[in-house]
């Protein structure tokens, strides 16, 4: 029996280092890794960098989707955002027309912090070491893995 077991664990369909969901998982670990100097500078943690690079690209957008675009769920969002507003970077604010919806906008501090975050992405890209076009291939790919996960 226990040889069995081990005869198995030897298939290449076993292996660890076959594993896709291990390569991303570990990739993610390394990248978030290589993230978290650069944003202490910043007094952003990941999940908020995040937050910040969405606001960035649409300011004044509600919480269900920013939670839609981020692949986060509300309980996971508002304690970010609720951090966020005490570091004075965002507001939120109950629509008008619809009170259950929330808005959320960047305050002058928080639009002033993306000048420094623009130097997050180059110090990225040199610590992966590969040419511009071959990492936008890669987040092609990985964004339609992600896609077909969630179908």
């Amino acid at each position: 029996m226990h040889a069995d077991i081990a005869s198995h664990a030897t298939h290449p369909a076993l292996l660890l280092d076959n594993q896709l969901c291990f390569a991303v998982y570990s990739a993610s670990l390394a990248m978030t890794k290589l993230y978290k100097p650069l944003l202490k500078k910043l007094g952003l943690t990941y999940p908020q960098y995040l937050v910040m690079l969405v606001l960035w690209e649409q300011d004044g957008i509600s919480v269900s989707d920013l939670g839609e675009r981020l692949f986060l769920d509300s309980g996971t969002l508002t304690p970010l955002l609720k951090r966020l507003q005490s570091a004075g970077l965002l507001e939120r604010q109950r629509g008008v027309a619809d009170e259950r919806r929330v808005q959320i906008a960047l305050t002058v501090a928080g639009r002033d912090l993306r000048l420094q975050a623009a130097a997050v992405p180059p110090c990225v890209l040199k610590a992966v070491d590969c040419p511009v076009p071959q990492v936008r291939a890669l987040t092609r790919q990985l964004q339609q893995l992600r896609s077909k996960l969630l179908a």
